[in-house]
């Protein structure tokens, strides 16, 4: 679904609406263009740089500078990417890691490369976030700290799409679930309802209706 939303696939049939706008068959970086970011199941961070580099790459829908103007290291594009680096720094602190700025990405622990690729993430100012198995890997304090951060994240007014398979995360931190069987929807509802819905339970534990 990802994938679909995000342009990684093209759908077979209907239509992908995004800000009242069609978006199927866009190019990823023309979708996160008009505000929409994801991270991935797997982490896919950028070896041999920085923490900030990484979340200053996710600066790049939002950069006016072309190559040849960042080769010449002309005074304007030298503005702008002080000013990328200056917001990517705002993303740290927000996320609590800017003192690991300067820290190779893929020397970290496992759960705060989760973190950075959230960072890199939110640099592109999303107002759709689909976050892709955020607590894949992590122990029970990172996940409850993953939780907290997505929580800070919903209420700072982005918009968090999360698939998740850990349903303690996804239970305190939804405002709405929607359980899909074999691509089909099959319930959507507020977490409490959901828990309590019958054909979820029989889907997913296996139990049969009365």
């Amino acid at each position: 679904m990802f994938n679909l939303i995000s342009g990684f696939l093209r759908p077979n049939s209907g239509e992908i609406m995004f800000n009242g706008q069609q978006i199927q068959g866009l190019k990823p970086y023309h979708i996160a263009a008009k505000g929409m970011s994801r991270t991935f199941q797997h982490i896919k961070l950028f070896p041999k740089m920085t923490i900030l580099e990484n979340v200053m790459i996710g600066r790049h829908v939002h950069s006016k500078s072309e190559f040849i103007a960042g080769m010449l290291n002309l005074p304007w594009t030298r503005r702008e990417e002080m000013r990328i680096k200056e917001k990517a720094m705002e993303i740290l602190a927000f996320l609590g890691i800017s003192d690991m700025a300067d820290t190779e990405a893929t020397s970290l622990a496992y759960g705060q490369q989760r973190m950075v690729e959230l960072a890199r993430a939110l640099a592109c100012e999303p107002r759709l976030l689909l976050l892709d198995e955020p607590a894949a890997g992590l122990n029970m304090r990172e996940t409850a700290e993953m939780g907290r951060l997505i929580t800070k994240i919903r209420d700072s007014g982005i918009t968090v799409l999360i698939v998740e398979h850990d349903m303690s995360l996804v239970m305190n931190i939804s405002d709405e679930i929607v359980v899909l069987s074999y691509g089909q929807k099959i319930a959507d509802d507020v977490p409490l309802a959901i828990q309590k819905d019958s054909e979820v339970i029989r889907v997913y534990l296996g139990e049969e209706n009365d």
